[in-house]
């Protein structure tokens, strides 16, 4: 487990890609986890997206915040199916329990995002396929990085 930490700094560019796993998203998604804080139980991290990925579904558990850095994102089938659709520069928040049945990236796009809480992947009828909270996240990243 990460020791509490005072404060941290990462140099985000320093950091190699890492891909995000095929079984929670499609389309070669990639991240660079930059914190985890097992004390409150968040986790950062940032992550690329080319034209035409998805993440899989999922509920926000926690609430997350995040930071569109460029392109565009459809979060819960964009604004003609009652979602959302960020631009950069946009802003989101996701209250806890949101569900998200396609994340869906249809130019390439990156963001910024603190998760308060894991995520639940799901299948279509809302059974849990994984969580991934900040135990998760850090133990993949140091397994795909040689951290671990």
């Amino acid at each position: 487990m990460k020791a509490k930490v005072a404060q941290e700094y990462v140099q985000i560019q320093d950091l190699e890609w890492q891909p995000f796993p095929d079984a929670l998203s499609e389309g070669g998604i990639r991240w660079k986890l930059l914190h985890v804080s097992p004390e409150v139980g968040c986790w950062t991290a940032i992550f690329d997206c080319p034209a035409g990925s998805s993440f899989n579904r999922h509920i926000h558990v926690g609430p997350g915040e995040y930071l569109l850095t460029k392109g565009k994102m459809e979060v819960r089938g964009g604004v003609e199916e009652g979602g959302a659709t960020a631009l950069a520069l946009g802003y989101g928040y996701e209250s806890c329990n949101a569900r998200h049945d396609k994340t869906y990236f249809p130019i390439d796009s990156e963001f910024y995002m603190t998760f308060l809480g894991p995520l639940q992947f799901i299948e279509d009828d809302g059974s849990p396929i994984a969580v991934v909270g900040w135990e998760q996240a850090q133990d993949l990243w140091a397994q795909q990085t040689g951290a671990a």
